[in-house]
């Protein structure tokens, strides 16, 4: 079974900061929410996969 764990970096929409996340590529679809590691507020994460590999990432306010 391939590792379908990967890194990736972000700006919080709400505080610019770069965060980095890790992402499960398990999935070839999913929305969920994580935290700033910086500003404690909560990012909405779509993303997207295919074969192992990210093919879109968005980081969105909760409420957008």
């Amino acid at each position: 079974m391939p590792d379908l764990l990967r890194n990736a970096s972000i700006a919080c929409p709400y505080c610019g900061e770069h965060i980095a996340l890790t992402l499960d590529l398990s999935l070839d679809s999913q929305e969920y929410t994580e935290d700033c590691s910086v500003c404690c507020r909560p990012i909405v994460l779509t993303v997207t996969a295919e074969g192992g590999e990210v093919t879109g990432l968005d980081a969105r306010q909760e409420n957008e």
